[in-house]
């Protein structure tokens, strides 16, 4: 009996020994096939996006990287990125990173550029699996948010992802695994989740902050919102500091700029989009506590959740943003708000689109990847690309005017101090690619990119408007008006456009733009 006994107790162990290891072969399989298609649909979001380094406000973040990397550049307009990087670790992280790993900069921008997007998606997974029980609506949401990276996000000026490398494409991932955890009742990861966010981006972690406390109140049994409850995400979405900073008539030049800081100079189809998809994630709401998945109750709080968030918000910013006194509250955009929803609303369409209508039809599945892959396309060649679409470090540039950066760069003092025309980044062919950035050259201040700088660093706007005012006139500046910036600024070099006016001395040009100094 005893030998038997011990017989049964061996296959037993045997048994179960086969059994865990055949279970960790499958949890293997599962997180290789998972990570595969992740990886899939990265580089698929990728591609549809784009990549612009130096573009937008990367002409900011980019420039203060490199001034961390190499502190002789920029000896006089470092202000114009250094005070705003004060409220993030973004730059001084790159810079690390750069000088820890010997990775060339434009390479690891690249790199984390790629990490940031996988890592959104990895979230949208995550976030997907506890509200679908299908896997094929899983898959069909993640594929809708790597398609939709490049959505404008109604009238705030932002894209659910950047297409470069933003601190705010990093901080989105830290929020989505913040809201994952917060789903997943693994609350207390979202603590140091939105920290990190916060260290990166910290306007965009507060809202997210903001979000997870709506979605925490609509996860509870029972009532799902209370006025008494809610405060607190109002006190994380509106860091009151900011208010009180003193202003000026040079200050508000600048923001009157910005049209997108104030919600009441939206025009209609702007607010159509912060408003509907509010109003469908209600009827998804009440839709959804009708349907029978096991997942539908979780789909229709998290529904509730998105929506209660965006009204607040949404009453919070339109209070906000509508007194006079309050006007140093509109470079914080209340209504960034809209970038979690949108995120949620592609996320979620997916989503529904994989549950009742691709099925596991690959015809289907074909022509749903066509149409929201090649649709982003071709919105963003029109509406964004210069001739390129991928602006990869490798790759030798035909933009004349990066060609006029690239030679600045190579072959001009390090202390050298430019003039452009002050909307340069406007000009036809630039594409939105910051001097700063890319020729490391100190400028005087344009009149479309610093204005943004300018609305967050009230300091700055007596040095801005003195310099836009001895710009004004650009396009028929001669010899004498060249002379006049170097007596009053020190500028002793120019990019102009080709053929420069006569008297400077141009050392470089190609068919579009000169590089001449002062004489």
């Amino acid at each position: 009996m005893a030998a038997t006994s011990e017989r049964m107790m061996e296959q037993s162990c045997r048994e179960k020994m086969r059994n865990g290891i055949h279970e960790g072969f499958l949890r293997l399989r599962r997180l290789f096939t998972e990570t595969f298609f992740l990886l899939l649909f990265t580089v698929g979001g990728f591609v549809v996006m784009g990549y612009h380094p130096g573009f937008e406000d990367d002409g900011v973040y980019l420039a203060a990287v490199k001034a961390d990397l190499n502190p002789s550049l920029y000896p006089h307009d470092s202000a114009f990125f250094r005070l705003q990087m004060q409220a993030t670790v973004f730059d001084g992280s790159m810079a690390r990173f750069v000088r820890w790993t010997g990775v060339p900069l434009a390479r690891a921008e690249l790199f984390w550029q790629f990490v940031a997007l996988f890592l959104t998606l990895w979230a949208c997974r995550r976030i997907a699996v506890l509200l679908f029980d299908q896997e094929r609506a899983r898959w069909a949401g993640v594929a809708m948010v790597a398609a939709m990276f490049t959505l404008p996000v109604a009238g705030t000026a932002l894209n659910i992802a950047d297409q470069h490398l933003h601190p705010r494409n990093l901080a989105t991932a830290l929020v989505l695994m913040a809201v994952a955890a917060v789903m997943g009742e693994k609350r207390w990861w979202a603590v140091p989740l939105l920290g990190m966010a916060f260290l990166l981006h910290p306007i965009m972690a507060a809202l997210g902050g903001a979000f997870c406390a709506f979605l925490v109140l609509a996860l509870r049994e029972g009532a799902p919102f209370r006025l008494g409850e809610v405060r607190g995400a109002f006190c994380l979405a509106v860091p009151l500091g900011w208010v009180f900073a003193p202003s000026s008539e040079s200050w508000r030049l600048a923001a009157a700029s910005r049209s997108y800081f104030s919600v009441y100079r939206w025009v209609w189809y702007e607010w159509l989009g912060a408003v509907a998809p509010l109003v469908l994630f209600w009827a998804l709401s009440w839709a959804a506590r009708r349907w029978k998945q096991p997942c539908d109750e979780r789909l229709s709080r998290f529904a509730l959740a998105v929506f209660a968030y965006g009204v607040f918000q949404l009453v919070v910013a339109m209070a906000l943003l509508a007194p006079d006194a309050l006007a140093r509250i509109r470079p914080l955009q209340p209504m960034r708000f809209l970038h979690l929803v949108y995120v949620f609303m592609a996320l979620i369409c997916g989503g529904l689109l994989g549950r009742f209508l691709l099925g596991i039809r690959a015809w289907r599945w074909g022509v749903y990847l066509l149409l929201i892959n090649g649709g982003m396309f071709l919105a963003v060649w029109e509406t964004v690309d210069v001739g390129v679409h991928l602006e990869m470090p490798w790759m030798k540039t035909a933009n004349p005017w990066l060609q006029a950066f690239e030679w600045v760069r190579g072959n001009t003092p390090t202390e050298a101090y430019f003039a452009l025309d002050p909307r340069y980044l406007a000009a036809p062919g630039e594409g939105f690619h910051g001097f700063r950035a890319l020729a490391e050259r100190s400028m005087l201040a344009d009149g479309i990119k610093d204005t943004a700088v300018v609305t967050e660093v009230p300091s700055l706007a007596p040095v801005w408007h003195e310099q836009q005012l001895a710009l004004a006139g650009w396009k028929d500046f001669r010899l004498a008006d060249f002379e006049r910036l170097k007596g009053q600024f020190g500028v002793d070099w120019v990019v102009v456009s080709y053929p420069a006016a006569p008297g400077l001395d141009c050392r470089w040009h190609n068919g579009t733009v000169a590089v001449c100094r002062v004489p």
